[in-house]
C-alpha cells in the first residue's frame, strides 16, 4: 500500500521515511507526484495544518496520506514562532534567517528563560476523510549559538538538557529515538496498522 507524505521538504521527508522504514508501506512524497495541488497552511494549530494537508492530498490522489506540521514553541516568545516556524523570518525565509531572528530576540535572556519545545502533529487520511490525528512533543532549551551540522530547521539551537547538546550535534541516531516527530509517528504507525488490518478484513 502506498502512503503519500504531503510535503515537498526533502529533509523532512527523509526523516519521516526513515521513521516509517519498519512498515510495509511504499512511502512517497509530493516530489514523486508532479501534479500540482495547492495547500494553504492557514491553520491556527499544528493539528489543523496537518489535517488540511492530509485531507487535501488524500482527496486528490485517492490514497492513504500523511499530513505533518511541526515547529518550535519558545516560552519567552509566548509560544512563537509556533505554526509560523518555517516562515518566521518573513518573505526571504530560510533556516539561517529563522535561527538568526530567534537569537536576536533572545539575546538578553538567561538560560532559565530559554525553555522551548518542538511539537509535531500528524494526520492520516484517505479518500473518505480523516482516519486519525496525533501529536508528539520534545522539550529543550534554546542555545546562545548555532552548533552541529545535522538535521534542519532550529536543530542547531535546540539543546537537549540530558545530553547538553543540540539536535544538530547529536545526529539522527539519537534524535530519531526521542524527537517530537518520532513520538508523533510512533502513534501514527498504530493508526496506520489498524487501518490496514481493517481494510484487509473488509
Amino acid at each position: 500500500m502506498e502512503l503519500i507524505v504531503a510535503t515537498k521538504n526533502k529533509k523532512k521527508f527523509q526523516e519521516i521515511r526513515e521513521l516509517l522504514k519498519d512498515t510495509d508501506l511504499k512511502v512517497t512524497s509530493l516530489l514523486d507526484h508532479p501534479e500540482k495541488v495547492r495547500i494553504v497552511e492557514n491553520g491556527k494549530t499544528f493539528k489543523q495544518n496537518a489535517v488540511k494537508k492530509a485531507v487535501k492530498i488524500a482527496s486528490a490522489f485517492k490514497t492513504l496520506t500523511l499530513g505533518e506540521d511541526s515547529g518550535i514553541c519558545i516560552d519567552a516568545l509566548g509560544g512563537k514562532p509556533g505554526v509560523y516556524s518555517s516562515r518566521f523570518s518573513g518573505k526571504n525565509k530560510s533556516d539561517a534567517a529563522n535561527n538568526a531572528k530567534v537569537l536576536k530576540l533572545l539575546a538578553d535572556k538567561p538560560k532559565s528563560e530559554r525553555g522551548a519545545h518542538y511539537t509535531c502533529a500528524v494526520a492520516i487520511a484517505d479518500a473518505h476523510g480523516v482516519v486519525g490525528v496525533v501529536e508528539g512533543k520534545c522539550c529543550g532549551v534554546i542555545g546562545n549559538t548555532l552548533k552541529g551540522s545535522h538535521g534542519f530547521g532550529y536543530d542547531p539551537l535546540f539543546i537537549i538538557p540530558k545530553y547538553k547538546r543540540t539536535f544538530a550535534e547529536l545526529g539522527p541516531r539519537i534524535k530519531h529515538k526521542m524527537s517530537h516527530r518520532f513520538r508523533a509517528l510512533n502513534k501514527a504507525k498504530k493508526i496506520i496498522q489498524k487501518y490496514i488490518v481493517e481494510r484487509a478484513a473488509s
